[in-house]
C-alpha cells in the first residue's frame, strides 16, 4: 500500500484517538498528495516512519485522511463492514424496540462517510465519502448478510457529496421503496418522505427529546416552529395537547403533518401554518397568541466555522421572538443541531431572550441525540445536537 507519512508531532490526535487527518498535517515533501487517487486507502506513517493505521484519502479536502483501521496494511474490506455493521446493529436493538433507528452514525461506528437509517424492511443509504463510494458494492453485500432481505434506496444525494467531487443521485439497489415509508417513534406512527425529503426523509436524533415533550404537553396548546413533517408537533398531540400549530415553510412538509395527524387519530387539533418562522412568529405575537409549549427546532444556522457569528445572532433572534408567545408557567423547548454552537452559547441565547423580554426563566433539562447517534469519545464534531427544556414564569 502506499504511504501518507505525517509532519513531525502531527501524530497526536490520531495517537489520542482521533481518525482525521488534515491536509496541513502531511508532510507533502515526503509523499505530495496529488500521488494519490480520490478514495485510495493508504498506509500512515508518523513522521518517523512508524505506522499509525490505515485511511481512506482524499488528497483535495482540508480533511484528507480518515482512519479505518489502527493497524497499516488493513484496508477496510467486505468483513470489516459486516462486522461493524453487526455491533452497530446490536447496540441499536439494545436501545429501541422498533426497528426505525439510525443504524450507521459514520466515523462513531467505524464507518466514515456513511449513514444508514432504518425504517422497519427498508434502509436509507447515504454515502459522502469517495472511499466509501468506491466500497458500495460490498456494503450492499454486507448488508445483505447482517440483514437479509430489506428494501435498500441509496440516497447519495446534497452537498456533501458536491464537497466530495461525488456523483449525485437517488435509486433503489433491492426491493420497493415507497415514496412514503412508514415508521415508529416514540410509540407515534408517522410516513417519512425518504425519496425527496430532507436527508434521509427524517430526524432520529431528537427521539429523546421529543419524548420528554411528550410529558409536558397533555392538555397544552403545543406550538412546534421549523416543523418540517411534524416529528415534534405530532407526538405532542398523541400526548394529549389540546392544540397542536406547525410552522414550516415547506407546503409539502406541511402536507405530511396533515396525514401524519389523520394517520394517529388528532387531525382535529392539528393546524399549519406555511411561511417563513419569523414572519409567522411576529404576527403570533401581533395576535396575542399565547402557547403553553413552544418548540424552536431549526435548521443549522451555523453550518460553517466562519458563520458563528451571524449564526449566533440567528439563534438569538430565534428565542426572543418563541419566547414572547410563551404562556406565564408555560415551557420553552430551544434546540440547535449546528456543531459549531456550543452548548453554553446556546444557553447564554436562552438567558439572554429571557432577560430581554423580563422573564423568569428555568433551566429544567438538558438533551442531546440519541444512542443510535453515538459521540466518538475523541471526535468532538461527532456531538452536534443539543436542546433546552426552559421553564418561563413571570419575571420578578
Amino acid at each position: 500500500m502506499a504511504h501518507l507519512i505525517l509532519k513531525p508531532k502531527a501524530d497526536r490526535r490520531l495517537r489520542n484517538g482521533h481518525l482525521w487527518i488534515y491536509s496541513n498535517e502531511v508532510d507533502v515533501a515526503k509523499t505530495p498528495l496529488a500521488q494519490f487517487m480520490l478514495g485510495q486507502q493508504v498506509d500512515v506513517l508518523d513522521h518517523k516512519g512508524k505506522p499509525l493505521g490505515t485511511a481512506m484519502v482524499n488528497p483535495q479536502q482540508l480533511i484528507c485522511g480518515r482512519l479505518v483501521n489502527r493497524r497499516a496494511g488493513a484496508p477496510l474490506t467486505q468483513a470489516d463492514l459486516v462486522i461493524r455493521l453487526q455491533c452497530a446493529l446490536r447496540v441499536r436493538e439494545s436501545l429501541f424496540a422498533a426497528h426505525c433507528y439510525r443504524w450507521v452514525y459514520g466515523d462513531s461506528d467505524g464507518l466514515p462517510g456513511l449513514v444508514i437509517d432504518r425504517f422497519g424492511d427498508t434502509v436509507v443509504v447515504q454515502v459522502s465519502l469517495a472511499g466509501m463510494e468506491i466500497l458500495l458494492e460490498p456494503l450492499i453485500d454486507a448488508i445483505n448478510e447482517v440483514q437479509p432481505g430489506l428494501n435498500i434506496l441509496l440516497k447519495n444525494d446534497g452537498k456533501m457529496r458536491q464537497i466530495e467531487g461525488l456523483e449525485e443521485y437517488v435509486r433503489t439497489v433491492q426491493g420497493e421503496v415507497p415514496k412514503l415509508v412508514p415508521l415508529q417513534e416514540n410509540g407515534v406512527q408517522f410516513v417519512a418522505p425518504v425519496w425527496h425529503g430532507q436527508k434521509t426523509g427524517w430526524f432520529y436524533d431528537h427521539r429523546l427529546n421529543r419524548a420528554r415533550v411528550q410529558a409536558l404537553s397533555a392538555g397544552k396548546r403545543v406550538l412546534d416552529l421549523f416543523s418540517y413533517v411534524g416529528g415534534w408537533g405530532i407526538q405532542a398531540g398523541v400526548a394529549g395537547a389540546s392544540e397542536v400549530v406547525c410552522v414550516d415553510a415547506s407546503a409539502s412538509a406541511l402536507e405530511l403533518v396533515h396525514q401524519q395527524a389523520k394517520l394517529n387519530d388528532i387531525a382535529a387539533r392539528v393546524r399549519t401554518i406555511k411561511g417563513d418562522a419569523f414572519a409567522a412568529l411576529k404576527q403570533l405575537n401581533e395576535d396575542g397568541e399565547r402557547f403553553d409549549v413552544v418548540i424552536l427546532d431549526p435548521p443549522a444556522f451555523i453550518s460553517r466555522r466562519k458563520d458563528i457569528k451571524t449564526g449566533e445572532l440567528a439563534y438569538q433572534r430565534a428565542n426572543q421572538l418563541a419566547m414572547r408567545l410563551v404562556a406565564n408557567t408555560g415551557y420553552l423547548v430551544s434546540a440547535s443541531c449546528s456543531m459549531h454552537l456550543e452548548r453554553k452559547r446556546l444557553v447564554d441565547v436562552v438567558n439572554d431572550a429571557c432577560r430581554k423580554n423580563g422573564r423568569h426563566g428555568q433551566i429544567l433539562e438538558h438533551g442531546g441525540q440519541g444512542g443510535d447517534h453515538p459521540v466518538h469519545p475523541a471526535i468532538p464534531e461527532t456531538e452536534y445536537l443539543k436542546s433546552i427544556i426552559v421553564g418561563v414564569n413571570p419575571g420578578f
